[in-house]
């Protein structure tokens, strides 16, 4: 069975749609690449009670959680907090990090730049020669900013650290057909083939194809014999293209 993941999404401004949030997808691919099942995935406001329970019952239940958002300097960044009361620990000044917000403003740092070098006690702080500001991780919890572009390179900082089991495989098949007159060879071909999830996205007023099929798994001679059983039983003549 592959290790499991989920997701916290924290933000008032998310939840309003204020802010489009542009990290889910980058974390489920990722995710993917590395052979993890992305299984949740939480949308929660700043507010600390519910961001410790939210959490507390996602890092029970998944091998790695990764929360993005609340981390800045302002007052509504509470996840930290959050993360504290999840785990029963205080929060305490990282050094690490104090001198890092130092050496960047100087002589400008304020009470609320060094908001951002609190973290929970015991967290451990990873980082390397490209991404100095650490990551922020305590036990199987991963603390990431909001911001997509550092989410982005923070998430490949941990690689080397989640580690890689085998990446999913995943084809496609587009045909012709809507989605009734297929749903009974999907439910017999995900039935012979237990390991691979079949997906079906109809298209709407699309003029070359109707419904587009995905066949995820992690064994890709099974992948590819689902793929192909669902090419049989549809015939040639509705099925557009195979990727």
């Amino acid at each position: 069975m592959p290790r499991t993941a989920a997701a916290l999404i924290i933000g008032n401004e998310i939840l309003s749609g204020k802010i489009r949030e542009g990290n889910l997808y980058v974390l489920a691919r990722e995710m993917r690449l590395l052979g993890v099942d992305l299984r949740r995935v939480v949308f929660c406001p700043d507010d600390v009670d519910v961001i410790a329970a939210d959490l507390t019952a996602l890092r029970q239940a998944h091998d790695f959680v990764f929360t993005s958002g609340g981390v800045g300097p302002t007052h509504d960044d509470v996840t930290l907090i959050g993360v504290g009361r999840s785990f029963g620990r205080e929060l305490v000044r990282s050094e690490e990090i104090e001198g890092l917000i130092r050496g960047y403003w100087g002589d400008r740092v304020t009470d609320g730049h060094l908001r951002m070098a609190t973290v929970p006690e015991g967290a451990e702080l990873l980082s390397s020669g490209e991404i100095r500001w650490p990551v922020i991780m305590v036990e199987n919890v991963c603390v990431l900013p909001g911001v997509p572009q550092i989410f982005e390179a923070k998430l490949r900082l941990m690689r080397d650290r989640i580690g890689a089991d085998t990446p999913y495989v995943s084809r496609a098949l587009y045909t012709r057909s809507d989605e009734g007159a297929i749903a009974a060879i999907l439910e017999g071909v995900e039935t012979a083939f237990p390991g691979v999830a079949i997906g079906s996205y109809p298209r709407w007023r699309e003029s070359t194809y109707k419904v587009k099929l995905t066949f995820d798994g992690l064994d890709p001679i099974e992948v590819d014999a689902a793929l192909e059983a669902c090419r049989a039983a549809i015939g040639p003549d509705d099925i557009v293209e195979v990727e």
